[in-house]
């Protein structure tokens, strides 16, 4: 198995490796000109160069930072503010119409707790699953292996550590739902 391989099903892998800094490097040039130019339109074409697929009518806004945009996955209408950050060491599925608020993080990106596993500089991923219709508000932090139902509201500041169904508004660290919908 490559390293990508491995990374993309979840065993430990290697980050130095050649591909993946490849990878890494490649996104951060197409990343570099996207949060510099100044045209929309022009935005998401550079974007559409390194993102894994886009659906119609997506926004993305300056600044945004990911690890690879290769294994993001956005559906149509999908909003994301600035300062948004997608660590797509995994895939990063967003369904249709959802939203994300300034700073707002996806993360599929982990470190072992192992200490000798940490020592071996090897790291860890879990996809991250955002459904159709939510709203992730500013600030709120998703981690890796974390689902979202569809039409879940995702409060300001939360850190989601675990699956939050459909249709509830959650909200705290950790998370939890406060109402069903």
């Amino acid at each position: 198995m490559s390293e990508r391989e491995k990374m993309l099903a979840g065993g430990p892998y290697d980050p130095l490796d050649a591909d993946l800094a490849a990878g890494r490097a490649a996104a951060v040039a197409t990343l570099i000109a996207f949060n510099n130019e100044p045209d929309e339109v022009r935005r998401m074409e550079i974007l559409g160069e390194i993102l894994g697929s886009v659906g119609p009518d997506c926004e993305i806004n300056p600044t945004f930072y990911c690890d690879y945009g290769t294994h993001i996955h956005l559906g149509a209408d999908v909003f994301v503010n600035s300062g948004c950050v997608f660590l797509d060491c995994a895939e990063i599925r967003v369904g249709d119409h959802s939203q994300f608020g300034p700073g707002a993080q996806l993360i599929a990106a982990t470190h072992p707790t192992d200490p000798a596993l940490r020592l071996a500089d090897g790291e860890l991923s879990a996809p991250v699953t955002v459904g159709s219709n939510c709203w992730i508000g500013a600030g709120a932090i998703v981690c890796p292996g974390v689902t979202i139902g569809d039409d879940t509201t995702i409060g300001a500041g939360s850190i989601v550590v675990r699956d939050v169904p459909s249709r509830v508004v959650a909200a705290g660290n950790p998370c939890r739902v406060i109402r069903q919908l």
